[in-house]
């Protein structure tokens, strides 16, 4: 069938496919008709294909295509097929221009606010009384216009590169942007009402004093001076409002995530949707595949059980005789894929080169490692010469290979599953190289002594047999059944995938980290329970689960075959290990462990998965993990994160940059609000007693400057350690701001309170200069007031040191020199505020300062360092009276609407995304995501024809993609029922088996299998480039 059935390509038919004449093109079976057949599976398919072409023969026929040969070689032939069935390729997504990324950015809630304060404000500047320029208004109001909408912008815009890198739209999943919507609105409430009070305290201040105690009248010629104070105190409320929204909160997840994205490449980590990074770092449950991502995926033979002798490593070829030797060698060498390999090693003392399928690999290498050579054979009995050819499929589990021998017979060679193939072998060779007879007793006897102690050993074993028949004797070639059959056994081999060396350790870290790790393969049992010992998966003594995907489904069906939560609650928690597993066991588990309600927290889930059929499971999974190299085109779109590497490794260091994110927030979060909470008690108070805010409105900005864009990118740049391991997730519902950040938070607001009112009422007094309180209307700046807000600025930065640790340790400069970008930040800031103050002059509302003013200024900057060493000192636990902050949103919080699109597809992650503006604009990609996750597993998957390319082998064991229309034992459903969706989209669309080569899933049912050779391709069974067309059977 090829890989058109495992792939999310379209359909796009050229306009004149539209009007399809009765027989396309002289074909005798139209593109509709195709479509139809490949919309039903099971019986019900295999009726219709008799009903109307008599039988599979006849379809192809129709189609002009052999079962056998596929399709000639012909140009002209293949570019008339593209014609009238279309070419299957990936339409690029359209990419959003530069104003609709302005414009989603500018939805963003603090934003709006913002907006509002500038066009007010801007509005405000232009107003000039007769005869006045209201140059420092102007300069005001046009600063606020700038500050923050376009930062956000190019936030988005980094984010839209790496979403037209995915190309694929994907459901927004990230519970931090939540948690800090929320909050952010919380915080723009709050600050809201602030600034409304500074202002309406300000007017009655000022019309108390002007009108009733000091007795005046309002005169019309007073009016513009009247006004030009009223301004003036709308303007302070509106700096107040800047001040105290957090607008900086979706900038800095941007920064931190578009950061940890360009370092995870660095950890073969290519992050495809930025809320994977944050989400990863509150996993707490890791369903993984075996091979080649806890193993190295690199197949070596180590046992072997060859002429009645089990040899526990590779024999000498003198102790074997030259008839199982030449047998063995030619059994290997002819029946596999002539385009599986082993080429020398690229450097001197590396090893050989693995090319193709793993399993061959390692049998060509077993033939290398006895001294022999597989190419003179291959060069004597060229592919051409191949008389007959079965293809491995997931149903046999075998692959044989008939070829003709010199006096006019045939030889068959097979090769498979040693279960599965022993029961076809009616002999077996001795130690002589004579045949003996092998009765079921002998094949129990083996079972028991060779294959349980090998697969105990977390080995793979696969059965090489042979069988000769006359010339007279030549058998209906179409029945394999028959023909694989009445074998004669040569060997058993126990092929190794060994460990990772590196995978142990990565497992302890994830157990340390709170993080449960599954394994779920197409192994069987024996060897999966072996593999997940070595990882360290399961320990002895342990209380855990270790399945069969049949015993895994016994367990959590009710008697109609339907999932039942509750049943699957009782299995999942122990679940270690899932053997024998489909693609479908592996989205039953993850499905089910993201619906449980058993524990306190929902269950944050990672898959990883490199076969088509895996797509369902990695979109249902909160991160999914596509292998880059064995993975196909469909796993990695339907994926989060491709790991570059294949490497379980990489998914711990995606751990580390998840938690580091949503750490570098926190930090974020503890220095702003700390900026936050003095800037708008320091104006509000300071307007309410002098009348007049002692930081200056363009002093605000440049601290809100600070404290958003230079902050973000300062504290959210910070890289991950290991320490970030030696602890528990967060879990979804812990809040952003725990006890002690809030300790942190209030205990350096009281310092810098403290040293800023200190300053403001007795600074003159100190400093022995000239206040800056009570000054008159568009008076200059003063020395006073350019003290406090130097000052101010220095405790800023220092703090930001604090910032940098938010558990409560003391060194809080560790590790500062690792990360050059807080550094250079904190040094640039410092070297601008020089040049503020001492050159800023009226636009900023600075007056130069001397040396000795500067030095006290610095000296009160240091002292947050000391005063944070205190804070340190104070146990949260006896601070009852703090409270957390900074939840993510309630189920209780959610709109009907919200709770009905929930009841689709969408996982409880998406149900907790935040409300209003976000949501709005994200609507349409998650419809668009949908419709597009139906069409890539449904009919539009198998529809047209793809480009054929030329294949020069005849082979591809174990790597070819089957099309199977499968009905499970029981009427077992793919899909759990409950969700209405996907039961349309499973009774639609069979997903095709996973094409992982070596993750071999029993499946039971109806199979309708294609393979073909050369490049072949037909309209109804498409193949990819490396996967020919070999030939039509049905078997049950």
């Amino acid at each position: 069938m090829g890989d058109v059935a495992n792939s999310s390509i379209e359909f796009h038919p050229k306009p004149q496919q539209q009007r399809e004449a009765p027989h396309a093109g002289g074909f005798g079976c139209t593109l509709a008709e195709l479509r139809s057949l490949m919309e039903l599976r099971g019986a019900e398919a295999l009726q219709k294909v008799q009903e109307a072409y008599g039988d599979v023969g006849g379809l192809c026929r129709r189609l002009k295509t052999s079962p056998t040969e596929g399709l000639a070689d012909n140009a002209n032939d293949l570019e008339k097929r593209r014609q009238i069935y279309g070419q299957n390729f990936i339409p690029p997504k359209q990419p959003k221009t530069f104003l609709q990324l302005v414009w989603e950015a500018l939805q963003d809630v603090t934003l709006i606010i913002l907006e509002v304060a500038a066009i007010v404000s801007l509005g405000l500047s232009f107003y000039a009384p007769p005869g006045e320029e209201s140059e420092a208004k102007k300069q005001d109001g046009a600063v606020a216009m700038e500050m923050q909408p376009l930062k956000s912008a190019e936030g988005g815009e980094m984010e839209e590169r790496e979403k037209k890198k995915a190309n694929v739209p994907k459901k927004e999943k990230s519970v931090l942007q939540g948690k800090l919507t929320k909050l952010a609105v919380q915080i723009g409430k709050a600050g809201l009402v602030m600034s409304a009070i500074t202002v309406i305290i300000l007017v009655l201040y000022f019309v108390i004093e002007t009108f009733v105690i000091d007795g005046r009248v309002w005169l019309a010629e007073c009016t513009p001076v009247y006004v030009q104070y009223f301004v003036k105190f709308f303007i302070i409320g509106v700096t107040v409002l800047v001040v105290a929204v957090p607008e900086g909160l979706p900038l800095a997840v941007t920064i931190s995530l578009a950061y940890s994205v360009k370092k995870m490449m660095r950890d073969n980590n290519l992050v495809r949707h930025l809320d994977a990074c944050e989400t990863m770092g509150n996993a707490t449950a890791i369903c993984s595949d075996k091979t080649g991502t806890l193993t190295t995926n690199r197949m070596t033979v180590v046992q072997s059980y060859l002429g009645d002798t089990h040899y526990k490593e590779v024999p000498a070829p003198s102790a074997l005789t030259p008839k199982i030797l030449d047998l063995l060698v030619h059994a290997i060498s002819i029946n596999s894929a002539y385009t599986t390999k082993i080429l020398p090693p690229e450097k001197e003392g590396a090893l050989p080169r693995q090319v193709g399928n793993k399993t061959e690999c390692a049998l060509l290498g077993f033939v290398l490692d006895l001294k022999q050579d597989f190419q003179p054979v291959r060069e004597q009995i060229p592919e051409d010469k191949l008389y007959k050819v079965y293809t491995f499929n997931s149903v046999r589990k075998s692959m044989s290979t008939v070829i003709r021998t010199p006096d006019g017979g045939f030889r068959l060679f097979s090769k498979g599953a040693s279960e599965i193939l022993l029961k076809k072998c009616t002999n077996i060779l001795n130690s002589n190289g004579e045949l003996r007879s092998f009765r079921p007793r002998d094949r129990d006897d083996m079972v028991k002594k060779i294959i349980e102690p090998m697969a105990c050993d977390g080995l793979r074993t696969i059965c090489i047999a042979y069988r000769d028949f006359t010339a007279a004797q030549e058998p209906d070639w179409d029945n394999e059944n028959e023909v694989v059959g009445d074998l004669t056994c040569i060997a058993v081999v126990g092929i190794e995938d060994p460990v990772r060396p590196e995978v142990p350790e990565a497992i302890r870290k994830c157990q340390r980290a709170g993080i449960t790790v599954r394994m779920v393969t197409g192994d069987n049992i024996n060897t999966a329970r072996a593999i997940a010992a070595k990882c360290g998966i399961i320990q002895p003594g342990e209380d855990f689960l270790c399945l069969e995907g049949k015993e895994f489904n016994r367990r959590i069906r009710n008697e109609k075959g339907e999932i039942e939560q509750e049943r699957l609650d009782k299995v999942w928690p122990k679940l270690r290990v899932l053997a024998r597993s489909s693609p479908t066991d592996k989205h039953t588990l993850v499905k089910g462990i993201i619906d449980s309600h058993t524990g306190e927290q929902r269950q944050v889930v990672a898959v990883t998965g490199d076969g088509t059929n895996d797509g369902p499971a990695l979109k249902k999974a909160d991160v999914g993990f596509a292998m880059g190299i064995a993975g196909t085109d469909v796993a990695k779109e339907a994926s989060d994160i491709i790991l570059t590497d294949d490497n379980f490794t990489s998914i711990v260091k995606a751990v580390m940059w998840g938690r580091n994110v949503y750490d570098s927030i926190s930090k974020f979060l503890q220095f702003q609000l700390t900026v936050n909470v003095v800037a708008v008690i320091v104006a509000f108070t300071g307007a309410c007693i002098t009348q007049d805010s002692p930081l200056k409105a363009v002093q605000m900005l440049w601290v809100n400057l600070i404290m958003d864009t230079f902050a973000s990118l300062a504290l959210a740049t910070e890289p991950p350690t290991e320490s970030l391991l030696l602890r528990k997730p967060y879990g979804r519902d812990k809040p952003l701001i725990s006890r002690t950040m809030m300790k942190n938070i209030l205990g350096h607001a009281v310092y810098q309170l403290t040293i800023i009112f200190t300053l403001l009422f007795v600074g003159e007094l100190f400093f022995d200069i000239d206040s800056g309180r009570n000054a008159p209307l568009h008076s200059p700046p003063s020395e006073h007031y350019t003290i406090i807000f130097n000052t101010f600025v220095m405790m800023q930065l220092f703090n930001e040191i604090n910032a940098r640790k938010i558990h409560g340790e003391r060194n809080v400069f560790h590790g500062i020199f690792s990360n050059p970008i807080f550094c250079t930040i904190v040094l640039g800031t410092f070297a601008i505020q020089i040049v503020i103050v001492q050159f800023g002059g009226k636009p900023f509302s600075c007056s130069p300062l001397s040396t000795e003013q500067w030095l006290w200024c610095l000296f009160v900057g240091v002292g947050e360092l000391v005063w944070g060493q205190v804070i340190a000192t104070i146990p949260t636990s006896q601070l009852k009276c703090l409270k957390e902050a900074g939840h993510g949103p309630g189920k209780d919080e959610m709109t009907d609407e919200e709770l009905a699109e929930g009841e689709e597809e969408i996982d409880h992650a998406e149900r907790e995304l935040r409300r209003g503006q976000i949501l709005w604009f994200r609507g349409l990609n998650r419809i668009q995501t949908q419709i597009r996750v139906v069409k890539a597993f449904r009919s539009s998957l198998y529809e047209g024809l793809e480009k054929p390319e030329s294949k020069t082998s005849i082979h591809n064991f174990m790597a070819t993609p089957e099309f199977l229309i499968n009905d499970y034992t029981h009427n077992i459903p793919l899909i759990d029922d409950t969700d209405v969706d996907e039961n349309e989209e499973r009774l639609r669309a069979p997903p095709p088996p996973s094409p992982n080569q070596n993750n071999n899933a029993i499946d039971s049912g109806v199979y309708l299998t294609t393979h073909g050779t050369k490049s072949a391709t037909s309209s109804l069974f498409s193949s990819r480039p490396g996967s020919p067309l070999h030939s039509v059977e049905t078997s049950l």
